[in-house]
């Protein structure tokens, strides 16, 4: 209905006597528990690779899910993707909001980075978290990360950033809606 609505001016939406429906925010304390939950996961998660590593004296595997530590990698601000292009491009990349830490999303290209991600669904995910920390002046740090060198053969690539978004649950990767829900996505 929202969108029928926006075919109308405004003085014809006023005088019609049709409102919009206000849309819900996200409360401060449910904010911090979905964010806790996905901490909690992920740290296990993180704990869990740790001692498989620890377990299997296997030589390490670039393309495997468990050789890949997104929280080692070095972050820069979203900013860098208006930075000329690196050269390499097929990589991973792995959004993370450095407060906590929380993993929120990952992603892969062949692309350049900035490429992939000039109509990507995930720039209203940050900007709506942004916003929504700031609203409660809250603290949060959103960067990005790229692991240049991804398989090249794309069923590869696409393989391992699957491994990665269900191991991590990454709640922006619509593979984990189910878990994190989308409060977000408006």
């Amino acid at each position: 209905m929202e969108q029928q609505l926006e075919l109308f001016s405004i003085s014809q939406i006023r005088q019609s006597n049709v409102t919009r429906h206000p849309q819900l925010v996200m409360s401060a304390e449910a904010l911090l528990q979905w964010k806790q939950r996905i901490f909690e996961h992920q740290q296990s998660a993180k704990v869990e690779q740790l001692q498989q590593g620890t377990l299997f004296e296997i030589a390490a595997n670039p393309y495997d899910s468990n050789e890949i530590n997104p929280f080692g990698l070095q972050f820069q601000n979203l900013s860098c993707l208006e930075l000329p292009d690196p050269g390499d491009r097929t990589c991973l990349y792995f959004v993370v909001d450095n407060t906590l830490p929380l993993l929120l999303y990952v992603g892969e290209t062949e692309l350049t980075p900035k490429q992939r991600w000039v109509n990507h669904y995930c720039h209203r995910y940050i900007f709506h978290y942004i916003e929504l920390h700031r609203r409660y002046s809250f603290d949060v740090a959103v960067g990005i990360a790229f692991l240049y060198g991804a398989p090249s053969d794309r069923k590869e690539r696409l393989k391992l950033e699957s491994d990665l978004i269900y191991k991590w649950k990454s709640p922006f990767n619509k593979e984990c809606w189910q878990w994190w829900g989308q409060p977000f996505s408006k």
